[in-house]
């Protein structure tokens, strides 16, 4: 089936959404290109427009993921299981090259490298346990069960509902709708599960062969997906209408807030389309060359890695004091860029960057700059020149998206890189002028410590991807 490049409007309701069949292929019915496999040794192939999933004795869970990510998303595929075999279809879901760790109501839970983590949309029949909870949401190398579990559902009463709607030795049906925080699962066009969670806004789709260790008589059982289809979707305000816009093109959800955003205050700092509140930290006016705007992408192009020699660095119009920023980035093999907060455009005119404490964003592996300056102070995430990022911290891929927060509350400002703290500073502090006595900006008097400043996106003559600026501003107006 071709993708359709329009998009239509659905309305709000309560429970599942229904709409007509548009929307994007995930599987072209021939092999698996655009599919990437991770984590353990079971065989994928494709037999008869489908994807067959066989398990294999002494391996690990197995993947077979998207080679891109989805955030908010209506997702239909059918299913067809041996009633040996666990599996399931993870979405949101990620695996990074570092181990990180995530702490959830006061418990910390590691997460190996490499290891495959997030929502995963069970296929759960198991006749010997009687517990039928296909459609049900478990979350994969981290907390287990959460519909029904942790977030909600009885047991019993999904198990028996389960019995009744799966067809065994059949295809089955499900609708996944994820957008914001919400997730909702159907099966055979039943509501099935429910839950809100913000853990993770993002991730790839990947189709589960659960591992069967040592138990021989699980070896080649099979599970089957067909009929992969996904739509994108934005929430966008019509009047008092809230609806949601369904597009099979770039992902429609980007550059736009939840409704639970909105309520606590946030704002878009970029539109997704225009310099909008946005100047050069050289002058009053946008860059005329050099910045583009594409897709609901805020791209700095390649220009050969030197320091704002090309398009420059850009900075909001508005001032920032007490303030949370998020913006999600992307970057290229080698590139170098930052984000950095307190600007005063007034300093430093001549070459080079404009001057503020930086959130630094770099590819370690590639970079020299990694290795220059103290314990890994110009690393990604960390306050650059000053102090550094734990080797710890989470990272994802190149080419995948990152996403930096920045808390600044009074003098006190945190930096987290995908959810978890990298540094933490108070500005004007003997502790801060002791940092800035041996960094870089101890030309600067009083660097850092100004009451308010610009938000500056930095060109480094590397290609970086940026798109979700979004800041909640403290400071009533």
């Amino acid at each position: 089936m071709n993708c359709l490049h329009s998009s239509f409007i659905l309305l709000s309701t309560c429970g599942i959404v229904t709409a007509a069949s548009i929307g994007a292929d995930l599987f072209n019915g021939k092999d698996l290109d655009g599919w990437v496999q991770r984590g353990g040794k079971a065989k994928y192939a494709v037999e008869d427009g489908c994807i067959v999933g066989t398990s294999t004795l002494n391996t690990t869970n197995s993947f077979l993921c998207t080679a891109r990510d989805y955030g908010d998303f209506i997702l239909d595929y059918e299913f067809k299981v041996d009633p040996r075999l666990n599996s399931g279809v993870q979405i949101r879901s990620h695996s990074l090259t570092m181990a990180s760790e995530i702490t959830w109501e006061g418990k910390k839970i590691s997460i190996p490298a490499d290891r495959v983590h997030g929502y995963q949309i069970e296929i759960d029949p198991d006749p010997k346990k009687d517990r039928w909870w296909s459609a049900g949401i478990y979350d994969e190398g981290r907390r287990g069960w959460l519909f029904p579990g942790a977030l909600g559902g009885d047991g019993k009463v999904f198990g028996d509902q389960g019995r009744k709607i799966f067809k065994q030795g059949d295809w089955n049906k499900v609708h996944v709708e994820a957008v914001g925080d919400s997730i909702k699962t159907s099966l055979n066009g039943t509501p099935c599960a429910e839950i809100k969670d913000a853990m993770s806004p993002s991730g790839f789709i990947a189709l589960q062969v659960h591992s069967i260790g040592s138990e021989k008589d699980k070896d080649g059982s099979q599970v089957r997906w067909r009929n992969l289809r996904i739509r994108e979707v934005a929430t966008v305000e019509i009047g008092t209408i809230t609806a949601k816009t369904v597009s099979t093109g770039e992902p429609a959800s980007m550059n736009t807030l939840t409704a639970a955003e909105t309520a606590a205050g946030w704002r878009m700092l970029w539109d997704g389309k225009t310099s909008e509140g946005w100047r050069s930290a050289h002058g009053p006016d946008f860059p005329k060359e050099g910045w583009k705007m594409e897709n609901g992408l805020l791209i700095v192009p390649e220009s050969g890695g030197l320091e704002s020699a090309a398009a420059g660095d850009i900075i909001t119009k508005e001032e920032f004091s007490d303030f949370e920023l998020s913006v999600d980035f992307k970057i290229t093999p080698g590139a170098n860029s930052g984000i950095k907060i307190f600007v005063d455009p007034d300093l430093n005119k001549g070459a080079g960057s404009s001057i503020g404490p930086e959130f630094q964003i770099l590819d370690d592996e590639r970079h020299p700059d990694a290795k220059l300056g103290k314990d890994g102070d110009r690393t990604i995430g960390s306050l650059y020149d000053m102090m550094p990022a734990p080797k710890t911290k989470k990272v994802n891929p190149i080419g995948e998206w990152n996403n930096a927060r920045i808390l600044s509350t009074g003098n006190h400002v945190t930096y987290w890189l995908n959810g978890e703290k990298t540094v933490e500073f108070e500005r004007g502090s003997q502790e801060w002028r002791d940092l800035v006595a041996g960094s870089k900006y101890h030309v600067w008097p009083a660097f850092g410590e100004r009451a308010s400043g610009h938000i500056l996106l930095q060109d480094h003559g590397n290609q970086v991807f940026y798109k979700n600026v979004k800041i909640r501003d403290f400071v009533k107006k």
